[in-house]
């Protein structure tokens, strides 16, 4: 009997921006048709719009309802009947609007069931798919995996945002989504440093979660100062890194990542990717978006899929535990970081004066 295929549901962003662009570009070898059956929740008005000003080739069928979608085609669900001015690079209410009736669509079809996974193209709104306290933003490349542990904070609100509960929260997420959705038995933890030398927060916030995590079955390490463990490549020896903010998780990541990261939502039963960038109206309409992003959030959400199927279902039926996992207590002394006692004043002037 022949394995039924995914069905791929794909918002279409902003409609001023390159989301357009980059779907079609990924559809254009047709061999993506043999990995999904992809829904392009849109406009068809627009679609022509854009497939016309970037002269490009690749075809799609119209449909009106997710349930008409047919494999071995490129589907594309009429989402609105409103008429939308498309001005290319320019960012307006309008086309924002646009992008979020095209998730609302997919939300509504998602809770009927009618597609497997989610992948949206960018917007300025934000693909706001899961309510941030319940879920943990996550970006994946070939080379590194990177959670964060607050987002779109100000840099001085950060310290107080993190407490021992929501690290340890997260982490757990992190270490979940590590062994289902991507199927690594046992996930080894980076948990990095806030400070770039330790501090309160390391002892008395980021310390003590990175306990706690151990104390529930999580191997975590750390915290780590985050530009010496970028700088060795130490995400070399872990399955997931945990970061305290934006920029210390981002920056790094955009560095490796390259053309192909992928941003994602851990911790929600729906499974939903995206492009790890922005709408990129500077270059709208131009034809020189690259649409590997686009591609690699597909696959990964497509993985995911796949993952949680062959995880769920041993569970449904589980035979009697026979024996007891160990952990390598090797590892503990391996990735131990010790933070240093805290100076007094005192000594911490005298070391400035050379004394």
């Amino acid at each position: 009997m022949e394995e039924k295929k995914i069905r791929v549901a794909i918002t279409h962003g902003d409609t001023n921006g390159i989301g357009y662009e980059v779907i079609l570009k990924a559809f254009e070898n047709t061999a993506m048709l043999d990995l999904c059956t992809p829904i392009i929740y849109g406009s068809p008005k627009v679609a022509a719009y854009h497939r016309k000003a970037l002269s490009l080739e690749t075809q799609y069928s119209v449909i009106e309802k997710a349930e008409d979608a047919r494999d071995g085609r490129l589907n594309l669900l009429n989402t609105f009947d409103e008429e939308v001015k498309v001005e290319l690079g320019v960012p307006t209410p309008e086309s924002d609007a646009a992008a979020r009736k095209a998730v609302a669509r997919a939300k509504e079809d998602l809770q009927k069931g009618l597609y497997d996974v989610l992948v949206q193209a960018p917007m300025l709104s934000g693909n706001n798919a899961a309510k941030e306290d319940k879920s943990l933003t996550m970006m994946v490349t070939d080379l590194v995996r990177i959670g964060l542990v607050t987002t779109h904070l100000a840099i001085k609100d950060v310290p107080q945002a993190i407490t021992k509960e929501k690290i340890a929260d997260k982490g757990r997420i992190f270490f979940n989504s590590l062994k289902r959705d991507f199927r690594i038995s046992n996930p080894r933890l980076a948990v990095l440093a806030l400070n770039p030398q330790p501090g309160n927060e390391e002892e008395n916030v980021i310390a003590p979660a990175i306990e706690e995590l151990e104390k529930q079955g999580v191997q975590a390490f750390g915290p780590y100062v985050a530009d010496d463990f970028f700088g060795q490549k130490m995400y070399y020896d872990f399955d997931g890194v945990l970061a305290m903010f934006d920029d210390q998780g981002l920056v790094p990541f955009k560095t490796l990542a390259l053309d192909y990261g992928v941003k994602l939502k851990a911790g929600i039963s729906a499974i939903c990717t995206t492009p790890d960038h922005g709408p990129e109206f500077e270059i709208a309409g131009k034809g020189m978006a690259d649409e590997m992003s686009m591609r690699h959030a597909i696959y990964t959400a497509i993985d995911m899929h796949r993952n949680r199927l062959n995880y769920d279902e041993p569970l449904a039926h589980p035979l009697p535990k026979l024996y007891h996992e160990k952990r390598e207590d090797g590892d503990k002394a391996r990735f131990a970081v010790r933070i240093p006692p805290k100076k007094s004043a005192q000594s911490e002037l005298e070391a400035m004066e050379g004394v």
